[in-house]
């Protein structure tokens, strides 16, 4: 492979603790190294920004029911043009829900090079990973959902450690899975009986278990397996005035836990979107802000990661396996809904949105999401998300970077909103002056997800040895103080390099790049019980054989990075 040297950059690398200094990056076999070469193609930074390639932690990016939000919304191609293919680039267009080449070439504009899907429901795992074979240029992995799923409920109702445990490891190696991942935990199934369950303490129909149990138990499970990220919860819920203390009393229930794994991760549990987790008030009426309670908590608790999934005010497209969520949504905006049940294991709806800036309750989420990342005391643990799509479409990611580190642009919303003085008042945002730094944004979008996903040896830093993932950008942070060049410039990489491959040349994608899938394979005792019920179940109910069900690697997964661990006791 070729051998790159970065001159003079404006370096920022938390991990190293390099603050903007102006250094050399080398790159040589597709990894950071030390020195290349005097034949070294040499890249002129000056001027510029340097970072790692960008690792987005939480996105609904491929899938089934991401493909039901491109069927279900055709006027969603309208809000942007497509874009002709030129070059190594195919056609592409969308805009919330954008096809699987905008996908990779978008995060690539933005210096992204790693990006996980968010909830992948088993059954319909081939489809997710034929999507992220589809998808150029950057790698992938997904978190299949355990939450509700029959066998996780029913070895958890009888404190079955070793069975839950054995069981996600099955999964995770049929699907190819990266992570576990816990929506709505047994609301999801309540749905399926036309209820939910709002607190951790409801009860699931039938199986006669609460959230709170299956928040420990996958916690608990998590850590026996040693997987590299956390368990990664949605919690119940989602979206409702006063949400704020199911969040607390969710997040209360990592306490006592410590991680265990060999991949330096130290959290126990990972809340995503925690923005829509964060409203006081007892109706939409006097709908507030609680983010200052959330985030004072996991301030406090080293042991707990988020994402905080920003509102960007934009139109979009909504898309959670929180079913109920997505009826109760339907039924505030009186829009088009898509509602699917997945057999054992989950369920998902769809619905469009509008988080208009006229509209004091969305102005008081888009508040919510930043007052959070500016209360932050420590950004490695605190990651920048928009849930894509639910919260605004990935692309905004730059748009959100100037809110955080201009105050000037934040008033410059609040000057826009029909209800400013409603917002301003029930939030803190408007007495918040704080600028978060490049140094911070670089530990929300690269060095702080990678450690929580248990990839600091491979991304995140540019740290000699890791993969030779590197964004520059053409921002200068001594001179640069317009607000409207940050979204400029973090939208529209000079140059990317992934695996030491070079992407992006002067803005122009030039490779599609040679991307991965990112799939864990945990060796267990082996549990004749535990491959007993699985072949019961889908004998007796599921609609496909076991042989139709796996992902197998050599069409669905054509370049996999398995994880190996050994978790046997």
């Amino acid at each position: 492979m070729a051998e790159y040297l970065i001159k003079n950059g404006f370096v920022f690398d938390p991990v190293q603790g390099i603050n903007g200094d102006k250094k050399d990056i080398a790159i040589k076999d597709g990894k950071i190294v030390e020195s290349v070469g005097a034949g070294a193609k040499v890249i002129n930074a000056a001027g510029k920004t340097v970072m790692a390639g960008g690792v987005d932690i939480h996105a609904h990016v491929a899938g089934p029911k991401v493909n039901v939000g491109r069927n279900f919304r055709p006027e969603d191609k309208r809000l942007v043009a497509y874009e002709p293919g030129k070059g190594v680039k195919r056609m592409s267009g969308g805009f919330s829900v954008p096809t699987t080449f905008k996908t990779g070439y978008k995060y690539a504009e933005m210096g992204y090079t790693t990006v996980m899907e968010a909830a992948m429901p088993p059954l319909y795992a081939r489809h997710t990973h034929e999507e992220m074979r589809d998808t150029p240029i950057i790698d992938q992995g997904a978190y299949p959902v355990f939450g509700n799923n029959w066998f996780v409920l029913e070895y958890l109702k009888n404190k079955e450690l070793e069975n839950t445990a054995a069981y996600i490891a099955w999964l995770l190696r049929v699907t190819k899975g990266f992570a576990i991942k816990n929506v709505n935990p047994g609301g999801t199934e309540a749905w399926g009986w036309g209820l939910n369950c709002t607190t951790i303490h409801d009860p699931v129909p039938y199986f006669d278990i609460t959230p709170a149990e299956i928040v420990k138990g996958l916690i608990e499970a998590n850590e026996y397996l040693r997987l590299p990220h956390c368990m990664h919860v949605h919690s119940n819920n989602l979206g409702n005035p006063g949400n704020y203390e199911t969040t607390l009393d969710t997040l209360k229930l990592a306490e006592g836990y410590t991680a265990k794994n060999n991949f330096g991760r130290e959290q126990v549990l990972h809340h995503t979107h925690i923005q829509f987790h964060s409203y006081g008030g007892t109706g939409w009426g006097n709908f507030e802000s609680k983010a200052t309670e959330i985030t004072d908590y996991v301030n406090s608790h080293k042991n707990i990661s988020c994402d905080i999934g920003f509102v960007t005010l934009d139109e979009t497209t909504t898309m959670t396996a929180d079913g109920p969520f997505e009826h109760h949504l339907c039924e505030l905006n009186h829009l088009k809904w898509a509602n699917v049940d997945v057999e054992l294991e989950t369920a998902a709806g769809v619905v469009p949105y509008i988080y208009s800036p006229d509209i004091f309750v969305c102005g008081i989420q888009w508040a919510i999401g930043l007052e959070i990342a500016l209360l932050a005391k420590d950004h490695m643990r605190f990651h920048l998300t928009t849930d894509h799509p639910n919260a605004g479409p990935f692309t905004r990611y730059p748009r959100v970077m100037k809110w955080l580190m201009s105050t000037k642009a934040r008033d410059e919303m609040f000057a826009g909103m029909k209800n400013e003085d409603k917002v301003r008042s029930r939030t803190t945002l408007g007495s918040i002056d704080r600028e978060l730094t490049l140094y911070e944004i670089a530990q929300m979008t690269r060095a702080g997800t990678a450690k929580t996903l248990g990839l600091s040896h491979m991304y995140g830093s540019l740290t000699p040895g890791l993969c030779g993932d590197v964004a520059v950008y053409d921002f200068n942070p001594e001179i640069e103080n317009d607000p409207e060049t940050i979204e400029k410039a973090f939208g529209k990489a000079a140059y990317l390099f992934k695996q030491g491959e070079q992407i992006i040349n002067e803005g122009e994608i030039v490779s599609n790049g040679n991307k991965r899938t990112l799939w864990v394979d945990v060796k267990t005792n082996e549990n004749a019980q535990v491959e007993r019920d699985i072949a019961l179940k889908f004998n007796k109910f599921y609609t496909v054989s076991q042989k139709n069900y796996e992902v197998y690697a050599h069409h669905y997964v054509p370049n996999p990075f398995k994880f190996e661990i050994d978790a046997t006791q």
